[in-house]
């Protein structure tokens, strides 16, 4: 009885270390997450948990078993998650829960769209409108951030064709999966 608790013991170790390298790496995107886009913790992690775990469609109960978290917790996360085309449900025929897994979507480049730079700049130029009579120093920050709007509105699209070619190079090279 002694030799197979060990082994017990032993082999749920093993399978532990997996799972908390796992979370330690789905706190770490949430924390960055957090910081750059503002997410919810919760929101972060569970995009950080759905990059590495296995299988990659997982069941909000199992979402939140592996998370630690409350089911509602999973939930708010995934509807906040599936707003930002990141995540998306789906349910195979005859069964009863939804799987949670990366929408491929996301996989491409988000945030390229020029409109919604020029848009920006157009924004801080009806500012800049409002501060005609204003000392250059008062206008100084809306000049800056139209600027930069009408820079990202016009390179842009040219990154984002370049990023095709290369990522078309890498992988016909084998370097990214195709």
């Amino acid at each position: 009885m002694t030799d197979i608790f060990v082994i017990s013991a032993i082999s749920d170790t093993v399978d532990d270390v997996p799972r908390e390298s796992h979370l330690v790496f789905a706190d770490d995107v949430g924390r960055f997450y957090v910081r750059q886009y503002g997410l919810p913790p919760m929101a972060g992690r569970l995009l950080g948990y759905l990059f590495v775990c296995e299988p990659p469609q997982q069941t909000i109960d199992e979402l939140s078993e592996a998370l630690r978290a409350s089911r509602s917790a999973i939930t708010g996360a995934v509807k906040l998650l599936e707003s930002c085309k990141m995540v998306r449900r789906t349910r195979a025929v005859g069964e009863r829960v939804d799987r949670v897994s990366l929408d491929p979507a996301d996989q491409q480049p988000q945030h390229f769209d020029s409109a919604v730079h020029k848009e920006h700049a157009a924004l801080f130029r009806e500012g800049l409108a409002l501060l005609t009579d204003a000392p250059v120093q008062r206008r100084a920050p809306l000049e800056e951030m139209a600027a930069l709007a009408e820079f990202l509105a016009e390179r842009l699209p040219r990154l984002l064709d370049e990023w095709h070619v290369h990522r078309d190079e890498l992988r016909a090279s084998g370097k990214l999966p195709v």
